[in-house]
């Protein structure tokens, strides 16, 4: 299964503040560190934060952080929260049964089930998995914090 640059992007997104949780964290440091537009990432970011994951404070002194403990962020979720799901026509739930092969198809059963294992596999991690010890990604969080303080 082939997962968007929205999906690439939000999981991006957790594990960079999951990596500087209690600090303060804008969406330009995370798009310097991943360079990735901020365009994108204030999308993301917004997304994300609709979902209960990410919290925002706007204003001088405002960022962008975890609304929960990295170890509670299942990646399934994540990705189901932020992908569309549907790798054929007939997952579409108005799909009209136009194809032919539809009301004998095998194939959608099978795509369903690969999903399905696909999801519970991911299930099984949290964000505090993917990240590692802490200061296992420094050198990205550094490059960040250079920067962000010559940054204009």
């Amino acid at each position: 299964m082939q997962l968007t640059r929205f999906s690439d992007y939000s999981l991006r997104v957790l594990m960079f503040l999951a990596h500087r949780q209690g600090a303060h964290t804008t969406i330009k440091e995370v798009s310097d560190a991943h360079r990735i537009s901020e365009n994108h990432l204030m999308k993301v970011v917004h997304h994300l934060s609709k979902r209960g994951y990410v919290k925002t404070a706007r204003g001088k002194g405002g960022g962008i952080g975890l609304a929960q403990e990295p170890s509670e962020i299942i990646i399934g979720q994540v990705v189901r929260d932020v992908e569309p799901l549907t790798p054929v026509e007939c997952f579409e739930v108005d799909y009209d049964g136009s194809c032919l092969l539809f009301p004998n198809c095998r194939l959608r059963g099978v795509l369903h089930l690969a999903q399905s294992r696909f999801l519970e596999t991911l299930d099984n991690y949290s964000v505090s998995d993917l990240i590692g010890p802490k200061g296992s990604n420094a050198k990205l969080i550094k490059r960040s914090a250079r920067r962000a303080l010559v940054a204009p």
